[in-house]
């Protein structure tokens, strides 16, 4: 037996130390993925014989040697993930930790999904993190998909969101691209992503020939401020990206690998990676949707007051959420002097107890908007005084940057805001790096080129395939807070951009499945109540759809085409597809039912949604789960099906 076979049979056997060694050799459970590791560090990924990428990393440049390292034999791991895609799920890996020569370790981690390593220090003296070196090469003629940052001058701040450029890496943009970025290897797509991510900035990505070399923000030195919304933003920086006192652990680097891509929006590896629960009991936590009001530009119409920020309007929308069954309301932008940065101080048109109490009594709570420093500014005092009078959460905005102080900020809001039992909605915000399993009253995360973007895109701006894309690559970081629910829907030809009245581009069932396919326990109605009321039954319905669900898998898809997602909560089915551009029919197997007799309510494009894509039927029908649907999506549509048992479940 040579010396690869032995350590190769070390590792099966999970046998402690190796001291000494240049190479070591890592393979996941399954056998199919294997890392060899050597000195540098150097990383190789293989997937059955067939290199898929290789990694040089370091810290501070150093060109680390290995002294050792300890292996482990399998071990499985359950985690409960309350609010997440899933109630819980098992998971399994190996795991390699090798001594450097340089102060530092480095742990390694092979999945059956993929493949994890991140740094470890065991210093007792500050450390100062000068860069971190993470190449990752891949084949020549690789095609990737980048979104990259939209702030050219200054590539760090900015809001993360874009869509997708779907490229050759040699042929990519020279602007950094945030996380996360997937690969196409040929056989498989790798997907880069990180998780727990903890006083240490984000990472990024930028093109170089056929690799992605990553990059990072600098430690801020000096903050200042923009004159409205009292944002802070970095307006000088250290020469270094992090610093530390003690003992730590640095962020996972994540290489999910999934041979098809319905395997991509239900990999587990972010939050399976990430620090587990740190704030105990989540019995108080309530995911639910919410009437909001900024989408819609607090755009009433048939009433008899006048529509805007102020008392009488904030009822209306509590009203609505009560008639629906939504769980909250949330204030955006201007219940307080935002130019001022007075969270403490409601304006004087609103009466913030008045609400609070009208919406107790009716069943609905209250969240407010905030901007992310101004909150942090006044963090216990906004959090006591609000929990007290009633708040359930903060929707927290325009963070703008990843830097190590502001991942330190989200965290300690997160902390802060769980004491006192006050939930989170991070937009303004990076993808999600595990932070909602070590608090999970971070209910979502924006990172995501939303609804939103309709009340100012361009024509060219092509919605519908990036809303087939995102599922496949963000969603793979966790939750996304899209804010769906259009009532006015345009076709590709007839899409017209409107600020005050917006218009989302493709069907109203593409809307619909929105609340299907998204991971997003917190979840908006963007539109208007009175343009829901005008549509009572298709409102009902997908009021009614769960925001938390037992089990989530992807049926059917194919990156920038379609996407077919099945949720179950309980004994009942969701299932909600979309397309892009392009019509398509599609064949639904039903055999991921249980056995029996199935009541399916089918909520489709109708038959002239390609001219009026406001156009969609209803209809019913008893299934089995021998059979196949066969369901129609007109040009940037969509279905929603539920199905349950005909002796349990209530169908509009």
């Amino acid at each position: 037996m040579n010396r690869k076979q032995i350590l190769s049979a070390v590792i099966m056997l999970a046998v402690g130390s190796l001291a000494q060694a240049k190479n070591y050799t890592l393979t996941s459970p399954d056998g199919r993925l294997r890392v060899d590791i050597s000195n540098g560090v150097n990383i190789s990924v293989s997937r059955q014989g067939n290199e898929l990428i290789t990694v040089k990393a370091a810290l501070n440049g150093t060109e680390a040697k290995m002294s050792g390292a300890r292996t482990s034999k399998t071990i499985h791991e359950h985690i409960v993930s309350p609010f997440y895609r899933q109630a819980q799920f098992t998971t399994s890996y190996r795991q390699a930790d090798i001594r450097l020569d340089d102060g530092f370790g480095l742990q390694v981690r092979a999945y059956d999904e993929g493949i994890a390593y991140r740094f470890t220090n065991t210093r007792k003296a500050e450390t100062i993190i000068t860069n971190e070196t993470a190449l990752f090469g891949f084949a020549e003629e690789t095609k990737a998909w980048l979104s990259y940052s939209t702030n050219p001058e200054k590539p760090f701040a900015m809001a993360f969101q874009n869509t997708y450029h779907e490229t050759l890496l040699r042929d990519a943009r020279p602007l950094p691209a945030f996380l996360p970025a997937t690969v196409d290897c040929g056989d498989v797509k790798v997907t880069i992503l990180e998780s727990d991510l903890r006083s240490y900035p984000g990472m990024f990505l930028k093109a170089d020939g056929d690799n992605l070399t990553a990059t990072f923000a600098h430690y801020p030195k000096k903050m200042d401020y923009y004159k409205w919304r009292g944002m802070s933003y970095v307006s000088q920086t250290e020469d270094y990206i992090a610093k530390s006192s003690g003992p730590r652990t640095y962020p996972w680097r994540v290489m999910a690998i999934t041979e098809k891509d319905a395997e991509m929006p239900v990999n587990n590896l972010v939050y399976a990676l990430a620090t587990p629960n740190k704030i105990g009991d989540v019995s108080w936590l309530k995911p639910g949707k919410v009437a909001w009001d900024w989408w819609n530009d607090w755009n009433l119409r048939g009433i008899d007051f006048e529509a805007g920020i102020n008392t009488r309007t904030y009822q209306y929308y509590i009203d609505f959420a009560a008639k629906n069954k939504l769980a909250y309301v949330v204030l955006d932008e201007g219940w307080y002097d935002s130019s001022k940065g007075d969270i403490m101080n409601p304006i004087a048109a609103i009466d913030l107890p008045a609400l609070i109490e009208y919406g107790r009594q009716k069943g609905v709570s209250i969240v407010l908007w905030t901007v992310f420093n101004v909150l942090d500014e006044h963090l216990k005092e906004a959090c006591e005084k609000y929990a007290k009078m009633g708040i359930k959460g903060f929707k927290v905005d325009f963070m703008d940057r990843n830097d190590q102080t502001a991942v330190e900020m989200a965290e300690r809001i997160a902390k802060t805001c769980a004491d006192y039992k006050l939930f989170l909605d991070y937009h303004g915000y990076f993808a999600p790096t595990g932070m909602s399993r070590t608090y999970p009253n971070i209910m979502n995360y924006e990172g995501v080129f939303g609804m939103e973007e309709c009340r100012w895109a361009k024509k060219e701006t092509d919605m519908p395939l990036y809303d087939v894309t995102f599922p496949f690559i963000r969603m793979m970081a966790g939750q996304v807070d899209f804010t769906p629910g259009a009532m006015r829907n345009g076709t590709r030809e007839n899409w017209v951009v409107c600020y005050q009245n917006p218009v989302s581009m493709g069907t109203r069932c593409h809307q619909a499945a929105c609340y299907i396919v998204h991971d997003s326990p917190f979840t908006m109605l963007c539109d208007a109540p009175t343009n829901y009321e005008l549509e009572p039954d298709y409102t009902k319905f997908i009021a009614q759809i769960p925001d938390e669900w037992d089990e989530t898998r992807v049926l059917q898809g194919e990156i920038g085409k379609y996407i077919v997602t099945a949720r179950r909560k309980g004994d009942v089915w969701y299932v909600g597809g979309q397309t892009n551009w392009d019509q398509r029919t599609i064949e639904l197997p039903l055999s991921f039912l249980g056995e029996g007799s199935y009541l399916v309510t089918l909520l489709t494009d109708g038959i002239n949604a390609n001219h009026n894509a406001e156009d969609y039927h209803f209809d019913r029908q008893t299934r089995h789960n021998g059979e196949t649907l066969t369901v129609k999506m007109a040009s940037g549509g969509g279905f929603v099906l539920k199905l349950g048992k005909t002796s349990i479940v209530d169908h509009i």
